[in-house]
């Protein structure tokens, strides 16, 4: 799930902000401009408003087991997690090249960062970019002046994620996994303060156990409605993948009417899982995305088990497969935004010039940021080349991450992942009891997604956080009041990016790029480019993946176009 699993563009606003050469403010409308500004070199800092004092700063001290976590799944045995763990094996199995590649990267989100670690496993030289001063792109967090950190997303490392999960494995890193009960939580709306659970037992495998699960719940379908909506899904099962890639051409809205599903199971279910999976409303949703994320989470026993990350992701993910990268002699610069895409005359790439003037050359390119940058940087002469052309139409979905702290510990709360099913808000999670690294006894640090935030993404941040505490006055009845005369907020964050993953509205599937692009040796990784899984981390990884083995198989062809080069140089 996208929102569960966001994948954004990383910019984080209060009052305004150069991020990635991009300014966009707060107060006024956010219109994408290029700027070359200097500025976005320099380590941002955000000031916080709403503090009722001053907070004292963290000791830094090492995680600690805080909370009550579930063992890790048995996932190695499914097919999707051997599969991934196959391709994963062909670049450390691969024949060593005669001379490495040296494949330039831009953007270090977990796209970039997977190509440069699959390239260097496979014995090449990545050297991986990114414009601002933070590793992970849409999982990109900040530390503030008190020791707290923020993040540009809500993040969740689902079972049904095996390339995520082959990764950490391949990493050392697991661990850093906090597994949650295997339970999909909503609020009640008619119902303030109360909460309807999708339990899985443990002892069923898929898909009796997500069947079970949905039957238990009385609270949201009635049996009519679930009737209902089972013999809707016997298309989709079976009919399988192609049934699924068909039904891209309607939205969510579209296909549950046309299998005669009541619109209350839309308004009940499907609103909620639509802002997590992309950010929008059922009414603008493809049905693919529905079903695909169906597909992985009800055919695996764990596929819809959930994890959070012990910590901030910079950290705690994204720096282990950057020291993985450096070990085998790839490297990582930050700071380092391309400006322009450097042409030959026969229309590749001759280099990337960078915002300081530098130019940097090598035998292969990987744009690996997200859809809207690279559109701004195409040169013209490929914009009219139908593998761009299709681009136009994939268009980052705005969204909105708030963090607020509180001067007390929420009772109406869980160690998991909870569904708001709010008109404003997606999802959210008590950080201090979910995360190890942000855990507090005493206070709650609330992280939410605001979603849809089209309506939003320029309003002030105080508009926002208003917004959200009435919407919390419904979740947390006892606790919370919009007026503050209750619980009272310490701080907030709030994280604006106008443009993240991409909008998975119909028909955008054909306008998927694959990773290979028609030019020689430039190439495309980012999760909206063709993988089957959803824009997501897990289709983040798996891009990186792809792009790495289609360079892999290119490496012959690379090499032969480096040696012409360097020829044609010396004659001239």
């Amino acid at each position: 799930m996208a929102t569960l699993l966001n994948l954004s563009w990383p910019s984080q606003l209060v009052k305004s902000a150069t991020i990635c050469g991009y300014h966009m403010g707060s107060e006024q409308a956010c219109p994408l401009a290029f700027d070359s500004s200097e500025s976005r070199h320099k380590r941002l800092k955000f000031p916080y408003t709403n503090h009722s004092k001053p907070r004292p700063k963290k000791a830094v001290v090492p995680l600690q087991v805080v909370c009550v976590d579930y063992p890790r799944p048995e996932l190695d045995n499914t097919v999707n997690f051997l599969e991934a763990a196959y391709l994963s094996s062909t670049f450390r199995t691969s024949s060593r090249p005669d001379k490495p590649l040296n494949v330039v990267i831009a953007g270090a989100g977990l796209a970039g960062l997977s190509t440069a670690k699959y390239l260097a496993d496979a014995g090449h030289c990545p050297v991986l970019l990114e414009a601002r001063d933070v590793l992970g792109g849409k999982v990109a967090a900040w530390k503030d002046d008190d020791g707290d950190w923020y993040e540009t997303g809500l993040h969740i490392f689902f079972g049904a994620y095996p390339n995520m999960q082959n990764l950490i494995g391949e990493l050392g890193i697991g661990d850093r996994l906090q597994w949650k009960e295997h339970s999909m939580i909503f609020a009640l709306p008619n119902r303030p303060g109360e909460f309807s659970r999708f339990d899985f037992p443990e002892n069923l495998p898929a898909p009796f156990n997500g069947i079970l699960a949905i039957l238990k719940n009385n609270e949201m379908l009635t049996w009519p409605e679930k009737v209902k909506f089972a013999i809707g899904l016997l298309p989709a099962i079976i009919g399988g993948q192609a049934y699924v890639e068909a039904q891209d051409g309607l939205s969510v809205e579209q296909w549950m009417r046309k299998q005669g599903i009541p619109d209350r199971v839309t308004d009940e279910v499907f609103i909620a899982m639509s802002k997590a999976l992309n950010f929008i409303n059922p009414d603008e949703l493809s049905m693919q995305c529905i079903l695909i994320a169906l597909n992985r989470f009800l055919q695996e026993k764990h596929g819809s088990k959930m994890a959070f990350l012990d910590g901030n992701p910079p950290e705690r993910l994204c720096m282990p497969i950057v020291d993985h990268i450096q070990s085998l002699g790839g490297e990582v610069r930050l700071n380092s935004r391309v400006q322009k895409i450097e042409l030959n005359d026969d229309g590749a790439v001759r280099s990337f010039l960078l915002n300081d003037g530098n130019r940097i050359e090598g035998d292969a390119y990987v744009f690996a940021t997200p859809v809207d940058i690279l559109k701004l940087l195409l040169p013209e002469n490929w914009k009219d080349i139908p593998y761009f052309k299709r681009l136009e139409k994939l268009v980052g979905v705005p969204v909105i991450n708030v963090h607020i702290w509180f001067d007390r510990k929420l009772k109406n709360t869980y160690d998991n992942l909870l569904f708001s099913r709010s008109p404003l808000l997606s999802v959210y999670a008590d950080m201090s009891v979910t995360c190890k690294e942000y855990y507090n006894p005493h206070q709650s640090m609330l992280e939410l997604i605001f979603a849809p935030a089209e309506e939003w993404i320029s309003r002030s941040n105080s508009e926002i956080i208003n917004a959200t505490m009435k919407e919390l006055a419904k979740l947390f009845p006892d606790e919370i009041s919009a007026d503050q005369s209750k619980a009272k907020i310490l701080k907030y964050h709030v994280v604006k990016t106008p443009r993240s993953v991409y909008k998975t509205v119909p028909n955008c599937e054909p306008c998927r790029p694959l990773q290979r692009s028609p030019l020689e040796g430039f190439y495309l990784a980012g999760d909206y480019t063709k993988q089957k899984y959803l824009a997501s981390m897990e289709g983040a990884v798996l891009s990186g993946k792809l792009c790495a083995q289609a360079i892999v198989q290119d490496c012959e062809m690379l090499a032969t176009r480096r040696q012409k080069m360097v020829a044609e140089a010396r004659i001239s």
